[in-house]
């Protein structure tokens, strides 16, 4: 028994689909493409998938994996890629499959990249001047079970690097990302709304990577 990962891509439209949903179209992908997974026992076996760091609904990715189990090591890693390839939906992609190599356990952190369009960035700039001269920026957490919890955003995120692009404004944020903590960016752009930013839905949130603990990307 060996543990395989799928790495895909979640974007445009796919980006509503829900981790639930998610879930069941990769289980109606795997049948379709004729993945040799490994199915659980019982009354409604089905195939048991773990996805690394779950994506908040409404945002996208190029790093997005699951891993499931399977018998033993095909003879073509590239063609079982390109049979999943052909039966996911619009929005997600597959990139390539292989043996599971990092534990998703140790993913400690995310790199997003959230493009502001050009009619929203001087508003953004008014907004990321404010949190910089801020002595703290406090958002309400919700946890699980609703739990609510008040954290200093400037705590884990001292500055908010930018860039100016043709299509507009560029940020960069490093955020928590794991089972000790997980911050959403979303988070983030609610309190810069708040001064005078793009309210979040007039963003686009694209997650590019999975750090370690170690700092090294999640592979």
């Amino acid at each position: 028994m060996i543990t395989a990962r799928l790495w895909f891509t979640k974007t445009d439209e796919a980006a509503y689909i829900s981790l639930l949903d998610l879930q069941r179209v990769m289980q109606r992908a795997f049948k379709r493409a004729g993945i040799p997974a490994w199915y659980t026992k019982g009354f409604h076996p089905h195939i048991y998938m773990t996805f690394a760091a779950p994506l908040a609904l409404g945002q996208e990715s190029l790093t997005e994996s699951v891993d499931f189990r399977m018998e033993q090591e095909p003879q073509s890693w590239q063609q079982l890629c390109d049979q999943m390839a052909r039966c996911l939906p619009k929005g997600l992609k597959a990139v390539r499959m292989e043996p599971a190599r990092a534990d998703p356990a140790q993913i400690c952190a995310a790199v997003y990249e959230v493009t502001i369009p050009k009619e929203f960035a001087p508003g953004m700039e008014v907004a990321l001047q404010a949190y910089r001269c801020a002595a703290q920026a406090l958002v309400t957490k919700k946890g699980k079970k609703g739990r609510e919890q008040e954290i200093d955003l400037k705590q884990i995120v001292p500055d908010i690097l930018e860039c100016c692009k043709e299509d507009g404004l560029v940020l960069k944020l490093v955020l928590p990302a794991g089972n000790v903590m997980t911050v959403n960016p979303a988070l983030v752009l609610g309190w810069l709304e708040k001064h005078g930013g793009p309210q979040v839905w007039c963003v686009r949130i694209l997650r590019k990577e999975l750090k370690l603990a170690n700092g090294e990307t999640f592979y």
